[in-house]
């Protein structure tokens, strides 16, 4: 019977099956075979943090066809990825099969390879371990971390501020920083400072450009010429100028290649050169190391990408040297190989770096096998690693003085390439602007060369915010304070994005007003819980866990025993205590300060409301303090739209006043959804405000005044029908916008603007509705046209409000006026009770079920046809008309 071997997915089990042969039976887990139950009570600090596990169906197939893979087996090889998750999915698998006694007579081996090919899976094979039980509890302390920060601190988050959603241990300091980069954004103050640059000419007639750097022998600051005057000032000093080289300094620089990537250089890296995000390139990485078609045969590309590590096999490093040698000559091989070191404080975190698994595949070579994505990420993490082993590019810097003796001083800096090195195969985007003047040339000069002023520029500048963090600066801002780990990044980044805390515009991170609002309400009042200081000490104590230099269950109860009394402490925290907290911290963000130094809180509604912070069942908003006297309200959103732009999704967004009355028009979000409204309720609640609701397809946060003026303004006339000479009005019906000719209505299309549609559209509209209507002629009592019309169960005639049925095959072409003027007249006596009675509306039920009963007496009269229903007649008799409405659909029976 074949031995036993589990890894993690489909695809390396078919690959991993074809290098070892027929001796071995592989079967893929699928990821995590089991987790925690989403529910309070999973982890029990009480019970010295025991643990429920529970399994879903997949899990439970799997481990189902594990077991019975193992019937007669000798040996079980658990060989899911080699990371702190891989050895926790094999620690699961071989307890769930314990629990299923599969295990009687089985050896268990761990198994770990860093790339997926014939040699490392053999070699793995022959080189079997014991599972990790450090590395396991680091699982299990993380795992507990992270389920009672969530299931203790989202409940307190929901009942304390409505609309959030839950709160994660990592993600909420990660959102913290972006909260944070944006309040520096919104509180900074740009500063003006001006340049000055002149173009030179040498002896020679080659030009150049030069700084102003020292004006009547001071040196500059940046802002010291801070204004107009001073620049032109300074100008005029340098146009007054004779000037000459002062010095020359030449000096050569190294510059070596980076080290191979980590999971954090590569996510950055691939977000800045190619776009990718977190998550897409953790994806297409994932299928490289997992394997491509190539030749007929899946082969696997790369080595595992969830590492932060820069080490590589010896055996990697002398086949990329054999490379560079034969491919770029020996000048780009430096004599010795270059080791790099590993940051990683735990070594059994520190896995090789990512590289080729053979670097002979040149990007080139294999370009067939991969789809665009795939290849551009081949071709990035093959260079980076080929470039790791090359020589140093070597740079010749040169920075000219250019002087005039009376105290004023120009400076040009330049660098040329001696030798590209590294730089040949591989350059590394970086944020740095100093970069630019690699390649930027001086042309050849010495002391006391003469030159020759040309033009003199100043050019005004002003200073800039922080950036926003990008996917790239956000990874590699963690990593540095040591927050997450190399397989939580991408995660991180998504679930903020999932949860709406955060957007990204233009590849940057905005955060969102529930993200601010979360993240002041945790820094508020669980400030040591999301410091990245206090983050980045736990994460340090995980990875002492794993290499076995600490008790989990120690560091657990450290924990829990003071985070559970920071939670107790907000038990009796009022809503009016984190409104005013909030409404404090955030208050420059809702209301920032406005250019003529007016109160930025001031209601515009009532004018003497104060404006702030509140919290609604539904989330948080802004309110004025006058209600409900005052009902004015907007979202939490900071909007440029016309007049302030203050909008809400729970009320209102003002628009503007109307231009011959003066009245104010605003979109308001109703129990049926948006619509403008022309001024507010009077005293007299009977005379209500002109309404309309929004057409299909409009945005109430871009909607302008002119079109709600358009909209309060509907029905409006389109013109008259070419033929008819009956008018055309476009509006806004109970089932949406419409085109209207007399009696016959026309829906508009999704395409169709009400507020803009022409004649001629209308006319096709209703066209198509005339289609179904024929207008027989006038009636002969009032005048009024007869029509006949295609209805929903059959052709019918209608003369003002009275319609009739045309009769069981009669053609809508057929029915002539007075056939037609013969059914209204019938349909006119059926109705005609009504009237003589003096009653309004619809009948009384029994009034109504005594005139409809006569009428079904012909279907009780069928009864009899069967004679089991004859019983039944007096039964039936007894309830009127309800006998009548009843017995044809038991006589049909």
């Amino acid at each position: 019977m074949s031995d036993v071997v589990v890894v993690e997915s489909p695809a390396k089990a078919k690959t991993i099956n074809r290098y070892l042969g027929g001796g071995y039976t592989v079967l893929a887990s699928f990821g995590h075979v089991r987790d925690l139950p989403p529910k309070d009570g999973s982890v029990r600090p009480d019970q010295d943090f025991a643990m429920d596990w529970e399994a879903d169906s997949r899990g439970d197939k799997q481990v189902g066809a594990i077991a019975k893979a193992l019937k007669g087996a000798k040996t079980l090889y658990l060989a899911t990825d080699p990371d702190r998750e891989g050895e926790a999915i094999s620690w699961h698998v071989k307890a769930m099969l314990g629990e299923k006694n599969a295990l009687k007579g089985v050896t268990v081996h761990r198994i770990t390879f860093n790339e997926i090919t014939r040699n490392a899976i053999r070699y793995a094979v022959a080189h079997p371990r014991d599972l990790d039980q450090p590395l396991i509890e680091a699982y299990l302390a993380r795992r507990a971390l992270d389920y009672l920060v969530g299931f203790t601190l989202s409940p307190v988050l929901w009942r304390k501020l409505p609309g959030s959603r839950s709160a994660g241990r990592v993600q909420s300091v990660a959102l913290r920083l972006i909260c944070d980069r944006e309040a520096e954004i919104e509180v900074f103050k740009a500063r003006e400072y001006w340049t000055i640059e002149a173009l030179f000419l040498t002896p020679g007639g080659a030009p150049f450009t030069a700084r102003l750097t020292h004006l009547n022998g001071k040196r500059l600051d940046q802002f010291d010429l801070n204004n107009e005057v001073l620049a032109l000032a300074a100008k005029a000093a340098v146009e007054a100028g004779v000037f000459t080289v002062g010095s020359v300094e030449r000096k050569r620089v190294k510059r070596n290649p980076p080290p191979p990537f980590t999971t954090s250089t590569l996510q950055q890296e691939a977000s800045r050169k190619l776009g990718f995000g977190a998550q897409q390139t953790m994806r297409l990485a994932q299928g490289l190391y997992e394997g491509v078609d190539i030749d007929g045969e899946t082969t696997g590309l790369i080595t595992y990408m969830r590492t932060d590590g820069v080490q590589m096999a010896g055996e990697a490093i002398a086949s990329i040297r054999d490379h560079v040698s034969g491919s770029f000559g020996a000048n780009y091989l430096p004599a010795a190989p270059r080791e790099y070191t590993s940051k990683a404080k735990n070594a059994q975190e520190a896995h090789e770096a990512i590289r080729p698994t053979d670097v002979t595949r040149t990007p080139d070579q294999i370009v067939h096998g991969l789809n665009s994505d795939q290849r551009r990420l081949y071709e990035l993490i093959w260079k980076r690693a080929v470039a790791s082993q090359m020589q140093s590019a070597e740079l010749d810097q040169v920075s000219v003085d250019v002087v005039d003796g009376k105290g004023v001083k120009l400076r040009a800096n330049g660098s040329i390439v001696a030798f590209d090195g590294f730089l040949k195969l591989y350059r590394e985007d970086t944020d740095d602007a100093s970069d630019e003047d690699d390649n930027r040339m001086l042309p050849p000069m010495s002391e006391r060369d003469p030159l020759k002023r040309q033009k003199v520029d100043a050019s005004q500048h002003f200073t800039q915010p922080p950036p926003r963090y990008s996917e790239a600066s956000l990874v590699k801002k963690m990593e540095e304070l040591g927050i997450g780990r190399p397989s939580t990044y991408a995660s991180i980044l998504s679930v903020l994005q999932d949860r709406n805390y955060v957007k990204l515009d233009k590849r940057r991170f905005v955060p969102e007003d529930r993200g601010r609002l979360v993240t002041a309400f945790l820094v508020s009042f669980f400030e040591h819980y999301v410091d990245t200081g206090f983050t980045a000490g736990l994460e340090e104590k995980l990875d002492e866990i794993s290499a076995g230099q600490l008790d989990w269950r120690t560091v657990m109860h450290a924990f829990w025993d003071e985070f559970s009394k920071a939670v107790e402490q907000t038990r009796d925290l009022k809503i009016s205590d984190v409104i005013n907290a909030l409404d404090q911290d955030l208050g420059p963000h809702f209301f920032p300060a406005r250019e003529d130094g007016s109160d930025p809180r001031i209601c515009a509604a009532c004018g003497n409301g104060r404006l702030g912070l509140k919290l609604g069942r539904y989330g948080s908003f802004i309110g004025c303090s006058n209600y409900p006297a005052c009902q004015y309200t907007r979202r939490l959103a900071i909007d440029a739209g016309e007049e302030g732009g203050e909008t809400l999704k729970e009320g209102m967004r003002s628009l503007g006043h109307h231009p011959d009355t003066g009245e104010e028009v605003t979109v308001r979000r109703g129990p049926y959804g948006l619509y403008v409204q022309l001024g507010e309720n009077g005293e007299d609640k009977k005379v209500r405000p002109k309404r309309t609701s929004l057409a299909r397809g409009m945005d109430g946060e871009s909607l302008t005044l002119d079109q709600a003026l358009g909209l309060l303004a509907l029905p409006r006339e389109i013109g008259l029908h070419p033929e008819t000479k009956e008018k055309i009005e476009a509006g806004i019906g109970r089932f949406g916008p419409y085109v209207k000719m007399g009696a016959v209505f026309g829906s508009l299309d999704k395409d169709d603007d009400v507020l803009a549609l022409g004649l001629n559209r209308a006319v096709d509209l209703l066209a198509k509705k005339l289609a179904s209507v024929r207008t027989i002629g006038p009636h002969p009592g009032d005048k009024e046209l007869v029509s006949v019309r295609k209805g929903r169960f059959g052709p019918y005639v209608q003369h003002a409000k009275t319609v009739a049925n045309l009769p069981r095959g009669v053609s809508m072409d057929d029915i002539t006026l007075e056939e037609a003027v013969a059914l209204l007249a019938e349909k006119g006596k059926a109705l005609k009770p009504r009237g003589a009675a003096g009653r309004k509306g619809k009948m009384p039920a029994k009034a109504a079920a005594a005139e409809k009963a006569p009428r079904k007496a012909p279907a009780v009269k069928a009864a009899p046809a069967k004679k089991k229903a004859a019983p039944k007649k007096k039964a039936a008799a007894k309830s009127g008309a309800k006998a009548g409405a009843k017995m044809p659909r038991r006589a049909a029976e």
